[in-house]
C-alpha cells in the first residue's frame, strides 16, 4: 500500500505558515507591506494586548473587488507577478502569494475592502471561508486578525510577553516609517498611540517624529554618488552615540 499522500490545502497552509507567521510582528509585517504595495498613503495599525488579542491594519489603498478579495486567500495567488520574466523586475515588497493564506490558516480573519466600485467583506477562519458578503467599507482595506495560533498551540505557547511583542512591532514600524516618509503610519496599542508619523515626505521630520527632537536635532545630511548608485540620508552626530 502506498504511504505517500498529498496533504490537504488547509494542512499545507498551516505548515507554510510556520515560515511566514512566527509572532505578532510577522502578521503586522505582511499586512503592512501589502498595504504599501496597494499604494496606501495612510496606514494605521491597531493592537489589543500587543496583538495577542487582535490585530487590525487599516489602509487607504486601491482596495479589491469581490473576486480579488476571495482569491487573495488562495495560496500562490498574487497580483504582483504573472510570468517568469517578472522575477527579474520585482518592485513590490511581496509577490509570493503566501502571506494571507498562511495567516488565515492559523487565525480568524475579517477583510473589509472597497475598490471604489465594489465593497466586500470576507470572513475566514482556519483557512476556511465562512462568509462573503457586501460591506459598508470606505476606500482601501481593513484586515482584522483574532485568535492568532488558536489551532497551533505549540506556536501560541511560544509567543513572547506583551511588552516583547509590542517592542518587536514598534521596531518594525519605526524602520518602515524611515523607508517610506511619504506614508503616514500610526501604531496604537489598547487605544494608546505608540507611534505616529505625518507622511509629509520629509525624512528629517520623520526621524524626529520617530526618535524625538533630541535625536532629530543632531542629525547630519549626507549624499554621494558614483556610476552605479546615488545615496542620501542622515547620520547622527557623535553626541547621540555618547548620550
Amino acid at each position: 500500500m502506498s504511504k505517500i499522500k498529498v496533504m490537504s490545502t488547509v494542512l499545507a497552509n498551516k505548515i507554510a505558515a510556520g515560515e511566514v507567521v512566527e509572532r505578532v510582528s510577522s502578521v503586522v509585517k505582511e499586512l503592512v507591506e501589502n498595504a504599501i504595495d496597494a499604494s496606501s498613503k495612510t496606514i494605521r495599525i491597531e493592537l489589543e494586548d500587543a496583538g495577542k488579542k487582535s490585530i487590525k491594519v487599516v489602509d487607504d489603498g486601491i482596495g479589491m473587488d469581490r473576486s480579488d478579495a476571495e482569491s487573495a486567500f488562495l495560496r500562490h495567488a498574487t497580483s504582483k507577478i504573472y510570468k517568469d520574466d517578472d522575477l527579474f523586475f520585482i518592485n513590490t515588497l511581496g509577490f509570493r502569494g503566501e502571506a494571507l493564506p498562511s495567516i488565515a490558516s492559523v487565525a480568524e480573519v475579517v477583510l473589509e475592502t472597497y475598490d471604489g466600485q465594489e465593497s466586500t467583506r470576507v470572513h475566514i477562519k482556519g483557512g476556511e471561508i465562512l462568509e462573503v458578503t457586501p460591506a459598508d467599507a470606505r476606500k482601501g482595506s481593513v484586515f482584522t486578525i483574532t485568535n492568532l495560533f488558536y489551532n497551533t498551540p505549540a506556536r501560541l505557547k511560544y509567543l513572547k510577553s506583551e511588552p516583547a511583542e509590542l517592542a518587536s512591532v514598534s521596531q518594525f514600524i519605526e524602520k518602515l516609517s524611515l523607508s517610506y516618509p511619504h506614508i503616514s503610519f500610526s501604531l496604537i496599542n489598547n487605544s494608546s498611540v505608540i507611534l505616529r508619523t505625518s507622511g509629509s515626505g520629509d525624512l528629517l521630520k520623520t526621524i524626529t517624529q520617530v526618535y524625538g527632537a533630541s535625536i532629530g536635532s543632531n542629525m547630519l545630511y549626507i549624499e554621494g554618488s558614483n556610476d552605479d548608485y546615488d545615496i542620501s540620508g542622515y547620520i547622527s552626530k557623535p553626541i547621540v552615540q555618547r548620550s
